[in-house]
């Protein structure tokens, strides 16, 4: 049963990639000319929200908001964790109204149509290059102080074992959010890694379904002022990680 659920689940990824690419060249045209650009970025936001619910409907992907609480008001930090690619994909479809840009690693530059997208909407960070790394957060704060909120995924990574136990945060995150002086609204994804697997598990699970977020009380101004980096980095962990956990008892808890 698991080897047929598996081969279920290779075809699964292999339409999911087929659709992924052939909307990615279908818009191409559209997205890249906004993005050439920069004052007509948010139109460009809004093909991505348009691109996120066609790419929900054609794969089957319904988002249930298992908890929804208030918004601060723009623009704010959205840290939350990373079990799938589903995570991008779904962001902009599930906070449509708030114009964000993602932070995030350098490695998807590889990526021949991902890198355009990604390079000239978002911010790619260059870990390995403490120069090129210190430029992308003065980026971001250029871009907060324009009125974009930042949505960083602060493991780093899709966590390569155990997922989706959650590995420890990065605290680049929270001195971003401390030094802009901007809320933080934690978001937890407790069931995408079951929708979508890594794609290198070539026989892991990815299926259609509903994906299960939790949009968290946002961390206001003031109290990110009274938390030191790394106090503020385990509160927004254990407000992530505690849905998850009751979502999937099998994950360690240590």
């Amino acid at each position: 049963m698991k080897t047929i659920l598996g081969i279920f689940g290779l075809i699964w990824k292999l339409y999911i990639a087929a659709v992924f690419v052939i909307s990615a060249v279908f818009l191409y045209p559209v997205i890249a000319t906004m993005l050439s650009n920069p004052n007509n970025k948010k139109m460009a936001f809004k093909m991505f929200v348009f691109w996120s619910w066609m790419f929900r409907f054609l794969c089957f992907y319904g988002v249930k908001k298992v908890k929804e609480s208030n918004l601060p008001e723009g623009p704010y930090l959205i840290v939350g964790n990373h079990t799938s690619y589903l995570d991008i994909f779904l962001m902009y479809s599930i906070l449509s109204n708030e114009p964000f840009l993602f932070l995030g690693k350098s490695e998807i530059l590889a990526y021949p149509l991902i890198k355009t997208y990604f390079k000239k909407m978002n911010i790619p960070v260059f870990r390995d290059n403490k120069r090129k790394a210190a430029k992308s957060l003065i980026q971001a704060s250029k871009e907060v102080k324009s009125g974009w909120s930042i949505m960083i995924f602060p493991e780093g990574g899709i966590p390569d074992d155990d997922n989706p136990k959650m590995i420890e945060f990065k605290q680049g995150a929270f001195r971003l959010a401390k030094s802009l002086n901007i809320p933080i609204v934690p978001i937890s994804f407790t069931n995408n890694h079951k929708l979508f697997s890594d794609p290198t598990n070539i026989l892991g699970p990815a299926r259609p379904g509903i994906s299960h977020v939790h949009i968290h009380e946002f961390i206001s101004t003031e109290e990110i002022e009274l938390l030191s980096h790394a106090e503020l980095s385990q509160k927004c962990f254990d407000i992530v990680n505690a849905p998850i956990l009751i979502a999937n008892p099998e994950v360690p808890k240590n």
